[in-house]
């Protein structure tokens, strides 16, 4: 139980997809202007990250590997993800049109977010069980959550804060996206 705790703290923060493994900037630049979109794509991909881990897992272990297809594995993983994503957007749409509405476009943007491969690959390459590997996921997922969060509260306080004009739009971004990014290194000791 420890150590299924300790990879989950890992996951999130000492290991973050976004701050320390550098996976999924594009939608944390362009959805982080708002805390409510980056709210919203944040849990959208979390969802997905663990529901794709859930599923590609098993089609790795149980199929690819004894048919020796592991060659395949981006591949495999790619369709399982795009397929996912667009069960999830069907299901939406016919059993919760609100939901849905409201995270349509977000829906769209998965399929094509790094992360969410980076995590299935990462259970694999790391060679974690079932369990160990959604563990990881949702450890994963919630620090892809914590980072758009807090990316999107410091890009709002840019807004109000009084910035060289050499600095501002796009600079100031990636200045305080480095920052975070030393900050969440800062965490590597914390568990081994």
């Amino acid at each position: 139980m420890t150590d299924m705790l300790q990879l989950l703290i890992k996951s999130a923060i000492i290991d973050n997809v976004v701050f320390i493994q550098y996976l999924a900037i594009c939608p944390f630049v362009g959805m982080t202007s708002d805390t409510d979109k980056a709210a919203g794509m944040g849990i959208a991909t979390s969802f997905v990250i663990v529901l794709a881990t859930a599923v590609t897992w098993p089609i790795y272990k149980l199929v690819m590997v004894p048919l020796g297809l592991e060659f395949l594995q981006t591949l495999f993983f790619i369709l399982v993800i795009a397929s996912l994503v667009q069960l999830v957007e069907f299901f939406l749409k016919k059993s919760i049109p609100a939901l849905y509405k409201s995270m349509g476009v977000y829906l769209a943007l998965i399929t094509t977010n790094c992360a969410v491969l980076g995590v299935t690959i990462n259970c694999i390459s790391k060679n974690y069980n079932y369990g160990e590997s959604l563990v990881y996921a949702v450890g994963s997922a919630a620090g892809f959550l914590l980072s758009m969060v807090v990316m999107a509260g410091v890009r709002e306080r840019i807004k109000i804060a009084s910035i060289p004009q050499s600095f501002k739009g796009s600079p100031i971004l990636y200045v305080a996206a480095g920052l975070l990014s030393l900050a969440f290194m800062g965490f590597k000791g914390l568990i081994k």
